[in-house]
């Protein structure tokens, strides 16, 4: 395994935790808090996003206009039956969800939820890690490189390694701000 493959699946693991973290609400409206929520639409599971327009008029506000008036109940009780926690507000044509003031426990739950995706982004890079570690051995050990080859590559997906989980905490750090700002 290249180190540039290496270090592109480890820029993934960091991307996949940080839209993970964006999925998490932070007392102001954010539309991707709603990426997660799949909606029937005539007999297939479809993404929120693909079937209705969605945006934020201020913070407090998260307004969701369905391209199909006739889907708004379906998308109405998609997200009532998801993990957001909104009560959605149907007025026949949008469908309003307010954001209400987070309260210290539920912040203190937030980020514990933020520290294990942040947990499950470094097992992931710390995966790729073990795995391009055994190829190297692998290709060590069938004389393809020498020892001094393996050694220098095996520091290098260490490197690589300490910079990825170091940019995973710092992205929870500033998680962490954002739900824990009032």
């Amino acid at each position: 395994m290249k180190l540039s493959e290496v270090e592109s699946h480890m820029q993934k693991a960091v991307e996949s935790t940080q839209r993970s973290f964006n999925t998490i609400r932070t007392g102001r409206a954010n539309a991707a808090i709603l990426d997660k929520i799949t909606v029937e639409y005539y007999g297939t599971p479809s993404p929120l996003k693909t079937i209705a327009g969605i945006s934020t008029p201020d913070a407090t506000t998260i307004l969701i206009q369905p391209y199909d008036r006739s889907s708004l109940s379906t998308i109405e009780k998609a997200i009532s039956l998801s993990d957001v926690g909104l009560t959605p507000s149907n007025d026949g044509s949008v469908i309003r969800l307010n954001i209400p003031p987070l309260t210290s426990d539920r912040r203190k739950e937030l980020v514990k939820i933020a520290a294990k995706y942040a947990e499950e982004g470094k097992v992931s890079v710390r995966n790729i890690r073990r795995d391009a570690i055994d190829s190297i051995r692998k290709q060590e050990k069938n004389s393809d490189i020498s020892e001094d080859e393996s050694r220098d590559s095996q520091d290098s997906i260490q490197k690589l390694t300490d910079k990825y989980v170091s940019k995973i905490d710092e992205l929870l750090a500033e998680k962490e701000v954002d739900i824990t700002t009032v």
